[in-house]
């Protein structure tokens, strides 16, 4: 009798772990069952233009590889909306460098960014100053300025658009439009819209 129980108790151990498993699966199917109605619940919100977090007089840092400061933004105070990846700052000022070292400073009494920074609006006395390349000289060693109420920046692409009026200035040269459409790779400005244009005369040399 004692051998025939003995026997019993190691069939049973033996079968132990997997009884074990089994009403652990059972348990997380029935958690799995019970819980998709709360999720749905959940995810059928509409999702709302609200911050996730604010930043008050801050300065946000990017550097290369080997370490070099490619980027610069300051501002009194940014917030993150989640549903759109954006930052908004206000009173903002950003600086920029090329691979050549070339700086780029823009300020603006408001921007909006995307959340790779290659999207940036600029809005409310928007000014852009791009730094000449080194080496050049006459007018062209004159940084190139633009101002309007609304400029729009793509960094990736490296251009410079506006649907507003903006005014173009290097040094004494002024030039002025409706809409702009700059493309700094190909180096070309389009103005259109009661387009006028100052060009200061050279001094001979």
């Amino acid at each position: 009798m004692k051998n025939l129980f003995r026997a019993t108790w190691d069939r049973l151990t033996l079968y132990l772990p997997i009884l074990l498993m089994g009403l652990f699966a059972l348990g997380t199917w029935w958690l799995v069952r019970s819980t998709p109605s709360a999720l749905e619940t959940a995810s059928d919100k509409p999702v709302k233009h609200e911050a996730d977090y604010f930043l008050r007089k801050f300065s946000i840092k990017t550097f290369d590889g080997s370490g070099r400061l490619k980027s610069e933004v300051f501002g009194g105070e940014a917030q993150h909306y989640p549903d759109t990846d954006t930052l908004e700052i206000e009173s903002v000022r950003m600086r920029s460098f090329t691979a050549e070292g070339r700086l780029t400073v823009a300020t603006a009494n408001r921007a909006i960014s995307n959340g790779d920074g290659s999207d940036v609006q600029l809005l409310g006395d928007a000014h852009v100053v791009r730094e000449p390349a080194p080496g050049l000289t006459g007018s062209a060693n004159q940084p190139i300025e633009y101002r309007g109420e609304f400029l729009h920046a793509f960094t990736k692409s490296e251009t410079l658009t506006t649907h507003l009026p903006v005014v173009i200035s290097r040094g004494a040269d002024r030039f002025s439009g409706n809409t702009m459409a700059y493309d700094n790779i190909g180096a070309i400005v389009e103005l259109q819209g009661q387009v006028r244009g100052f060009l200061a005369p050279r001094r001979s040399q």
